[in-house]
């Protein structure tokens, strides 16, 4: 870079001077660039969607159906202090909701006779933990007031589960928020969400239903569904020759054995997906 001196413009006749400067003060000003916004040129013109056929009378919209169980006070419980349902305890929770609806075998609080007859049963001598529908519950903020919300997992046959979600009011009251049986794939948490992934009917895909909480209702609605492609699944590896693969194997392939009440096969598990651990009162 060669010195140059703005007054020498100056010293110079008008025309060659006026022409030097030109040139030589663009350059000037890009050894002082300091690395800040520079223009990327022209950009298209943003669009909206085209109306087609707008001369066509459409059809009428119904008012929205909110699609979700209405809020509804769980009688035969405790008092919920200080609206923290980690204390509520979700077996004595689900049985009393049986007591009250004891042959309801539809709608949100319709559940099969041997399930009702095995939630019963739960935490009565000589009956196996895992034996109990009712999963161990988790808690997320879900309506946006600070507190924690409490939500159940009842295990149904067929792979069916009853979702449900707790909130307790100032008044000691529990209330339900959610209540909803499908034929769940996997039960997650994003956000203040809770998403149920189910099967969709067409195969490689499944349906995503978040549920989400709806001021104006007081209860959790189903508020976004989307149908996601299921990724292909590895091929299983094929055996090392010479290794055991049974449960009492000791070779290199063997699989330990499976303990009851453990892992995700036990009916007081964690459920499956993301989202807060699994607390204890």
């Amino acid at each position: 870079m060669f010195p140059f001196r703005p007054a020498a413009c100056s010293a110079m006749s008008a025309k060659p001077a006026l022409a030097l400067c030109a040139l030589l003060l663009p350059v000037l000003t890009a050894c002082g660039d300091t690395g800040g916004l520079a223009g990327a040129g022209a950009t298209p013109t943003a669009s909206g969607p085209v109306h087609l056929w707008p001369g066509r009378e459409g059809a009428v919209v119904p008012p929205a159906d909110p699609g979700g169980a209405p809020p509804q006070y769980v009688q035969g419980i405790p008092p919920v202090r200080d609206q923290n349902v980690h204390d509520v305890d979700p077996v004595a929770l689900v049985q009393a909701e049986l007591r009250t609806h004891p042959n309801a075998d539809v709608g949100p609080d319709g559940m099969p006779p041997e399930t009702a007859a095995a939630i019963r049963d739960c935490g009565k001598e000589g009956v196996e933990p895992g034996a109990c529908p009712v999963r161990t519950p988790y808690y997320r903020d879900l309506t946006g007031n600070g507190r924690d919300e409490l939500i159940v997992g009842i295990d149904f046959p067929d792979k069916m589960m009853s979702v449900r979600v707790y909130t307790a009011d100032a008044d000691g009251r529990l209330n339900r928020i959610m209540a909803t049986t499908q034929t769940v794939v996997a039960v997650e948490l994003a956000g203040q969400d809770v998403v149920l992934r189910v099967p969709s009917g067409n195969n490689g895909y499944e349906l995503s239903t978040a549920w989400s909480w709806d001021e104006k209702q007081r209860t959790m609605l189903p508020t976004r569904e989307q149908i996601v492609r299921v990724p292909a699944r590895p091929p299983a590896a094929s055996p090392v020759p010479g290794t055991s693969t049974s449960p009492g194997g000791t070779g290199p392939g063997s699989v330990p054995e499976a303990r009851p009440g453990s892992g995700a096969g036990s009916g007081t598990g964690p459920g499956p997906g993301p989202g807060s651990a699994p607390g204890t009162p």
